[in-house]
């Protein structure tokens, strides 16, 4: 039983250009982290990631869903939890405040992976395991699939599952051999040119065979210049992506993603406004077959649906850590193997929980195996922090989600 809860507000700057990007020239990489301790000396451990300033509402947001909560038992919320999330979504006040974005849904977050660490936690194993366990109607019990209706219903989901699982055991071999990554790190914004051909120099080393650049530079000569480097040190089988952090408007994008596609880029990420459909559907058709992938600043399981209804989107990057939590990001999964579209996670959490759930995506979705990105910059904080070795992340074993933080 869950007998009490609380908050923590962890700030991490790390400075040097690290994870800069066009928009986000300085980032503090955060956690609003919401702890549920129950009854036998357990902690689930739930994050919600930020740039810093703000977290600290998030925490209290977090907080204020977290209380209801108390004295109650992770195995029968965890029974219900598609209700209970789509409840806590809803509350009247909160709402407002969203609905379901913002600092309410990423509270949301928190507190969702809150009880899925627990869950696992209580069981005895890592969150991969414990969701290949669930039965297909175990799964869906834990979503809410409200406003989806149109696309995917509680029956569609079964379905799903239920179809995916005749061949199940054909994937299993990706728990032994690892899930491949990809070096998102060479090429953040504020790097000098020098310092991301070294970068690529020492990613080919370790073994990724895909890396990405960030770009959206006022000027796009800089950006072509920089593209160049990469694809030259990674050689051409390499896969390599650029991202615009939502920084070019539609005409800019489209003057400068053709020029792009001389380095036959696999997917251009996050080219204008992440709530901008219409421009997206519009910038996909000039510039195919080079592909869109779009997520990070996406919220909730509404956006990508229409996202997936409007077929601009190559690749979804849908975050665990900025939609509400573990469950949402089962749900918009399904959306995904319903309209053909792999995922592939933005890692705010840094791969710590992505790393299980892209395992389930595969062996019990049968979505594709592409890669998951990788960023190193936080793993002395975390008392389990993603193994790689030759580009390849190691399947965890640890009981949970992997996102405890040290103290």
């Amino acid at each position: 039983m869950i007998k009490s809860i609380s908050t923590r507000d962890a700030r991490f700057p790390i400075g040097s250009g690290h994870g800069s990007d066009a928009i986000h020239q300085d980032p503090i990489y955060s956690y609003a982290v919401a702890l549920l301790h129950d009854d036998s000396g357990r902690t689930g451990t739930g994050l919600a990631f930020t740039l810093g300033e703000g977290n600290q509402l998030v925490c209290a947001a977090a907080e204020f869903y977290a209380r209801r909560l108390v004295g109650r038992d992770i195995e029968e919320i965890m029974a219900g939890f598609g209700a209970l999330q789509q409840a806590m979504a809803d509350e009247q006040q909160f709402r407002w405040l969203g609905p379901h974005k913002g600092v309410v849904h990423l509270a949301l977050a928190a507190v969702t992976n809150a009880c899925w660490d627990l869950w696992a936690k209580s069981r005895g194993v890592p969150l991969w395991q414990l969701l290949l366990d669930l039965t297909p109607g175990e799964i869906v019990a834990t979503l809410d699939l409200s406003y989806l209706e149109d696309e995917l219903t509680a029956a569609d989901a079964l379905a799903l599952l239920g179809t995916a699982s005749t061949t199940r055991a054909t994937r299993t071999p990706i728990l032994k051999s690892g899930y491949p990554g990809y070096d998102t790190s060479v090429g953040w914004f504020n790097y000098s040119d020098d310092l991301v051909r070294e970068n690529c120099r020492r990613a080919v080393a370790a073994g990724f065979t895909a890396m990405k650049l960030k770009v959206g530079s006022r000027d796009p000569e800089r950006d072509l210049r920089r593209a160049r480097i990469v694809r030259e040190i990674a050689g051409p089988a390499a896969r390599v992506m650029v991202d615009a952090n939502q920084q070019w408007t539609l005409p800019q994008a489209l003057a400068i993603c053709p020029r792009l596609a001389e380095i036959d880029p696999f997917w251009i990420e996050e080219p204008t406004h992440p709530d901008d459909v219409s421009a997206h559907v519009t910038l996909a058709r000039a510039i195919a077959p080079v592909k869109l992938a779009l997520g990070e600043h996406v919220p909730n399981r509404v956006v990508f649906k229409n996202y997936l209804q409007s077929r601009c989107a190559g690749f979804l990057q849908v975050d665990a850590v900025r939609v509400a939590g573990v469950s949402e990001f089962l749900a918009i999964s399904l959306l995904a193997k319903k309209f053909g579209v792999p995922v592939v996670p933005h890692v705010g959490d840094m791969g710590q929980i992505h790393q299980h759930l892209v395992l389930f995506n595969h062996v019990a979705l049968d979505l594709p195996v592409v890669f998951l990105e990788h960023i190193p910059h936080l793993r002395q904080h975390f008392v389990h922090p993603v193994r790689l070795a030759a580009g390849v992340y190691r399947t965890p074993q640890e009981p949970g989600l992997s996102s405890d933080l040290k103290p």
